[in-house]
């Protein structure tokens, strides 16, 4: 493995500081906090036509409340920072962390504008896992395990209906300005699927389900998403990402350790069956991200492996028969305690 210099560490934290700041800053109206049981969520009203709309911002907490005490000065200061983000982008370049390309880039950032991941959108799968470089401080392998032509973006179906807010442009319309074309589904009008001509990029949209796998509406993000069990597992606590684009699209991904211990429960669940491609680039994508986090997070990663093996007997199996093909993955997960 080999790791990002001090110089590129520090840039991409600061990178996703000031993604932070314009994500909030760029929002218009005075922010104000609603109560929802015992947790509470910061909204910016505004009227559109004789209607008032109020814009989701995140929960409340320490990093929100310090942001909002600023926002005039945030507001006030956004070409400056403008500026540094571009340069702090050509900073990380130079320093050999891995950029976007050009067509994952053009599509992330017009749903970061459409307020897709503001909304609790997750990037997973394997876009997901190549923004782990700047959070982990590593240079991702190249190679197949790190090779995509699929966006997947996750939303909890509660968290969609409960925001009471949603994508401005519509996705719909997004992807259709960006040449992407609905796919067919099983269920008439509910589309969960885009392809993009001439690309081979395709977007899909998913959800957690808790037995059955159909397809499920999401109404912050406008469109509908196929239901899989295990998801909620993944997407749970997800934190924000900077996809080296430009001058950087705020974005969200699931925990690491998260996701790699997802990889192992998914790698022996494949319909593929668990010896396919797709069963082994799972497998290589865990190992990577178990050797990594048991060395510098050891305690995340021994916390979320904990937490699933608890789930019940048949995610310790899928799990189980995973580590029987990685060896060297499951020692250095017994190494840990676990």
């Amino acid at each position: 493995m080999t790791p990002l210099s001090s110089i590129a560490m520090s840039a991409y934290t600061d990178l996703v500081r000031l993604l932070k700041d314009d994500a909030l800053s760029a929002v218009p109206g005075k922010p104000m906090l609603k109560q929802r049981g015992d947790k509470a969520y910061w909204y910016a009203p505004r009227r559109v036509g004789t209607q008032m709309r109020f814009i989701y911002l995140g929960e409340d907490n320490e990093d929100t409340r310090g942001r909002i005490e600023r926002i005039e000065e945030l507001r006030a200061t956004a070409k400056e920072r403008q500026a540094e983000r571009s340069r702090l982008v050509r900073l990380l370049r130079a320093e050999g962390m891995t950029p976007t390309d050009r067509a994952t880039g053009s599509i992330l950032s017009a749903m970061a504008r459409s307020g897709a991941f503001r909304l609790g959108g997750t990037i997973v799968g394997t876009n997901a896992f190549r923004l782990y470089e700047g959070e982990l401080g590593l240079r991702l392998p190249l190679g197949g395990m790190a090779n995509t032509g699929d966006i997947d973006i996750a939303q909890f179906e509660k968290l969609s209906i409960a925001l009471e807010d949603q994508v401005d442009p519509g996705l719909a319309e997004t992807f259709t300005a960006l040449k992407f074309d609905p796919l067919p589904a099983l269920d008439r009008g509910r589309t969960w699927r885009w392809a993009q001509g001439g690309s081979g990029q395709l977007v899909e949209f998913l959800t957690p389900a808790f037995g059955n796998e159909s397809l499920r509406d999401l109404p912050a993000l406008g469109v509908s998403a196929l239901g899989l069990n295990y998801l909620n597992f993944l997407i749970a606590e997800p934190i924000h990402a900077a996809a080296i684009y430009r001058s950087g699209i705020l974005v969200q991904v699931p925990r690491p350790e998260r996701y790699a211990i997802h990889k192992l429960i998914i790698a022996d669940r494949r319909r593929d069956g668990a010896g396919s491609l797709k069963s082994a680039k799972d497998r290589e994508q865990a190992a990577f991200l178990i050797d990594a986090l048991a060395e510098d997070r050891p305690d995340d990663l021994l916390r979320a492996y904990a937490t699933a093996r608890a789930v019940g007997p048949r995610w310790r199996e899928h799990i189980a028969n995973s580590l029987a093909r990685l060896p060297q993955t499951k020692a250095v997960l017994d190494g840990l305690g676990a």
